[in-house]
């Protein structure tokens, strides 16, 4: 019995690496069930055994890593009050640093972002990655009215937090595009402190000390 759960297991994770690799090669709307069965030397059969169709496929492959904007997510959550724009800019440039970071991060983002054509089938997986945005949104916002104070005149929580997340869902995109346009950990708080000096009053006396200006 143990063997047979080990055999599956390892057909299991066969099936994800060559949906990931297909998708990426592919695409999502142009990969089948049966050509990803064929790649991992399996029958369809076991494919179904394993995953209910594409969609489940689809989701289990993303549930594999943390996407850098479901961290930061969560990261968001646990913020204190204290320096929240200071918080929020590390943030921001952990997420840009760890696509550098993790390669299999980095290929499912691709897939994500450059592959994606979320049809009717991929409607539950279109459903989670628009409830992240929101929710990232939502945190930023919410940290961001602890230091509504420091921001420009005219420039409210809710606009800031979303040109914040314009930005980092821009660089995502450009980089996993092109990964010769800028070097995530090297470049990162080059690309994001002009924007946060366009929308806190004084960033200069905010950003550490450390921190390129």
């Amino acid at each position: 019995m143990r063997r047979t759960k080990e055999d599956a297991e390892k057909t299991r994770i066969a099936l994800l690496a060559s949906a990931e690799r297909l998708f990426l090669d592919k695409g999502v709307a142009h990969t089948s069930l049966d050509q990803i069965a064929r790649d991992a030397g399996v029958t369809r059969g076991a494919v179904y055994w394993h995953f209910q169709n594409k969609a489940h496929l689809f989701h289990e492959m993303l549930n594999q890593v943390r996407l850098p904007p479901e961290q930061m997510a969560e990261r968001l959550c646990s913020c204190t009050q204290q320096q929240p724009l200071r918080a929020l800019r590390d943030l921001c440039l952990d997420g840009i640093a760890s696509l550098a970071r993790d390669e299999q991060k980095r290929r499912i983002m691709t897939i994500l972002l450059h592959r994606c054509e979320f049809t009717d089938e991929l409607r539950e997986a279109e459903e989670r990655h628009h409830a992240f945005i929101n929710q990232f949104i939502e945190l930023c916002e919410k940290l961001l009215e602890c230091a509504g104070s420091k921001l420009l005149p005219g420039v409210t929580p809710r606009l800031a937090a979303r040109t914040i997340h314009a930005l980092i869902v821009g660089l995502f995109s450009d980089w996993t595009r092109d990964q010769t346009l800028f070097d995530p950990q090297q470049d990162a708080a080059a690309l994001v402190d002009p924007l946060f000096r366009g929308l806190v009053a004084d960033w200069d006396a905010v950003q550490p000390a450390s921190a390129p200006a």
